[in-house]
């Protein structure tokens, strides 16, 4: 294969171009021009972006989703924005996409994460926060053109902020029941710094992932975990049980109150009743002294002997018992004297 030298390489194109013509030179390069000028004037935004056009560097206007014309490329300019979109920013760890399908695994080993999820709390004592940021984008041209680098100042903001709010804790309250109070906390900062930088940002979200201590100490602090768990365990089953009993021996005191007040009014009633039947009682005896001794005797035969099973009149000149009725057998009334066809004869009863 032969070996061409520069020079015969550019004195071979000097020579074709003559053979073409400067004018279907001219022609090629307009149509180049030409294919370029009309291919950057048109451009299409996304259902989930925003177009911001600039015109000269300036911003011109801002564009929704859709098929749009601009002029042509060193004139207007045209930058996508995702305003629509969640985003995300993570500390302490990458997510990182599996070979095999969806499903998602944490890289958070690498010591560049370890350099920004480990924190000193307010007791000295060192964990390691791993934490997640969502925000969404309000306004495009401030996020692109108010503050340099927006994304990696929003990361910078969180990191400040988190730190600043684990240093003002207890470890074992970030650890355990502090984690949603830190990041609420942690959200309403980052977003007044945020307002106040005018970087057109509004967070979704800040949520703790994972709070660990450092592997070097795990097993103590999994320990002081499992014994606080077990405190709190039995708390709450004391808890219950005192909530079950409690309100069961306050209704049975109730309940014996009641039935006390209920008896007391009913004594008392009865008593009052009892009493106006003896003034009754005792106003118709003093009318009529026989009368009413008789009639008391009367009733009170008649409420007693429905209750005996049998009746018998005692004589005293008798060695046995007699008997004259016998009620529970409902046959009539006999005499031992009877049967032997002779009248009994009753001097007397009581």
């Amino acid at each position: 294969m032969a070996n061409y030298e520069p020079v015969d390489i550019v004195e071979y194109l000097r020579i074709r171009a003559a053979a073409l013509g400067g004018r279907r030179i001219a022609i090629g390069i307009g149509v180049v021009l030409l294919l370029i000028f009309f291919g950057s004037t048109w451009f299409t935004v996304q259902p989930e972006e925003t177009g911001i056009v600039q015109r000269f560097g300036a911003v011109d206007r801002t564009v929704g989703p859709g098929l749009h014309f601009k002029f042509p490329d060193g004139i207007e300019r045209v930058r996508l924005v995702p305003t629509a979109r969640v985003l995300k920013e993570e500390f302490g760890f990458a997510t990182t996409a599996t070979a095999g399908g969806p499903r998602t695994q944490y890289a958070g080993d690498k010591k560049s994460f370890k350099e920004v999820s480990l924190m000193l709390t307010g007791d000295l004592n060192v964990i390691d926060v791993q934490w997640i940021v969502q925000y969404r984008i309000e306004d495009p041209a401030r996020y692109l053109f108010q503050v340099r680098e927006s994304r990696q100042t929003i990361r910078d903001t969180a990191e400040a902020v988190m730190r600043r709010v684990v240093g003002n804790r207890l470890g074992s309250d970030v650890l355990t029941v502090g984690r949603v109070a830190v990041s609420a906390e942690v959200k309403e900062e980052m977003q007044k710094i945020l307002s106040e930088y005018d970087t057109g940002v509004r967070l979704v979200t800040v949520e703790l992932q994972d709070v660990t201590p450092p592997d070097t100490v795990k097993p103590a602090f999994n320990e002081v975990n499992e014994a606080r768990q077990d405190r709190e365990r039995t708390i709450n089953q004391a808890q219950e049980q005192a909530n079950r009993e409690i309100p069961k021996a306050r209704g049975e005191a109730t309940r014996t109150v009641t039935e006390a007040e209920g008896y007391a009014v009913e004594r008392v009633n009865r008593a009052k009743g009892e009493a106006t039947r003896f003034r009754a009682v005792l106003a118709d005896y003093q009318k009529a002294p026989e009368v009413t001794r008789r009639r008391l005797y009367l009733e009170a035969m008649a409420s007693i002997l429905p209750e005996a099973k049998a009746l018998y009149i005692v004589d005293s000149d008798q060695k046995t018992l007699l008997p004259l009725l016998r009620l529970e057998s409902g046959q009539m009334p006999s005499v031992a004297g009877k049967e032997a066809g002779q009248a009994p004869s009753i001097k007397g009863g009581k």
